[in-house]
């Protein structure tokens, strides 16, 4: 497989327009605030992305950040002007001719941004521990619809695991199936290679990142994709595929299970871009300077991370009230009820409470 993926993006792929799926380069829902950061960034790198989603989270200045996947570096020189001089993203990729777009215009991107704070390195990211890098040294950890590549899900896990700090994040986008895929397809170069059979089942993705200690997967968005292709289309048949974003946090406190505590948040409203709402998840938009009612788990994911200095925090776990009603285990993308805009942000969010 790692064979096919190279050969697909080194060597098939020349631009976005060969792509023969929407699995990769939606860009309705880009904030504002990105498009300048995108126009600073080479036209060649630019036209070698091959990402589902965005992987820019809040907050990131100062951040250390490894970028699993990386390619020709779009979204490591978007993240290199966020987390600013005094942070650092490190990208790692396989396919020698995706990298040597990458490193090709590392010095026109230091003449724009003012400063060198990116590093290139070949790497599988089923074996990271060959890299030297260091545990529980980054800050965020991110990919771009590369997950899905990969034969060995499992050791990305658990290398991701490894390698941030305690309280940090992995928040990446990648394509997943309402079901599992047949092996069949899983062979088809070409449907490996457009990111869709080798996605995984979503259930099968939540387990797997279980188990790897992330306990509460939180999905932030979601899109379904369009086979455009009439060929693909037919091979695939039924299954339905979706683009999305999640977020894991590495807080050793989480539970298994949403569960409720009577504790509450209030968001300060001091995130730059988020004056009015921040959005932890598809169903979390914490409105600035209301009292919002959340489970255990959301209140450690923002006590425990980069996110406390923005909250003030009421409660704590010394009681338990259960569960939260509404936490069960449907199809958890294209669910679009309760939609608020938020013209700030530049994108939509969801109202309402923990789950």
């Amino acid at each position: 497989m790692h064979e096919v993926v190279q050969d697909y993006y080194g060597k098939q792929l020349q631009s976005t327009e060969d792509l023969k799926t929407s699995a990769c380069c939606d860009v309705s829902n880009m904030p504002s605030w990105l498009k300048p950061l995108l126009a600073n960034i080479h036209d060649e790198v630019l036209s070698r992305y091959y990402g589902c989603g965005l992987v820019c989270p809040a907050l990131l200045e100062g951040c250390r950040i490894l970028d699993l996947g990386c390619g020709s570096g779009r979204d490591v020189y978007a993240l290199a002007q966020l987390v600013g001089s005094t942070g650092h993203v490190v990208g790692v990729d396989m396919t020698d001719e995706q990298l040597a777009i990458a490193k090709q215009h590392q010095d026109y991107h230091v003449d724009k941004f003012g400063y060198d704070n990116v590093t290139f390195l070949k790497g599988y990211i089923e074996k990271l521990d060959e890299l030297n890098l260091d545990p529980n040294s980054f800050d965020i950890i991110v990919s771009n619809c590369v997950i899905n590549l990969s034969p060995d899900k499992a050791a990305v896990m658990a290398s991701v695991q490894r390698l941030l700090k305690p309280g940090g994040e992995f928040y990446f986008s990648d394509v997943y199936a309402d079901r599992r895929i047949p092996q069949q397809l899983i062979n088809d170069p070409v449907l490996y290679g457009e990111c869709l059979s080798g996605a995984l089942y979503w259930k099968d993705f939540e387990r797997l990142a279980r188990h790897a200690d992330f306990l509460d997967p939180r999905l932030v968005e979601d899109r379904p994709l369009e086979i455009t292709d009439p060929l693909l289309a037919a091979k695939i048949g039924d299954i339905q595929f979706f683009s999305a974003t999640y977020r894991l946090f590495k807080i050793a406190t989480l539970e298994d299970a949403c569960e409720d505590h009577g504790q509450a948040v209030i968001y300060r409203g001091t995130i730059d871009q988020l004056p009015h709402h921040f959005n932890l998840d598809k169903h979390h938009a914490i409105e600035t300077g209301r009292v919002f009612p959340v489970c255990g788990n959301t209140f450690r994911m923002l006590k425990e991370s980069r996110f406390a200095k923005h909250f003030d925090f009421i409660g704590d776990d010394s009681r338990h009230y259960g569960i939260f009603a509404g936490c069960g285990d449907i199809l958890p993308f294209g669910n679009q009820a309760n939609i608020v805009s938020d013209s700030n942000v530049g994108q939509s969010v969801n109202s309402g409470s923990c789950c």
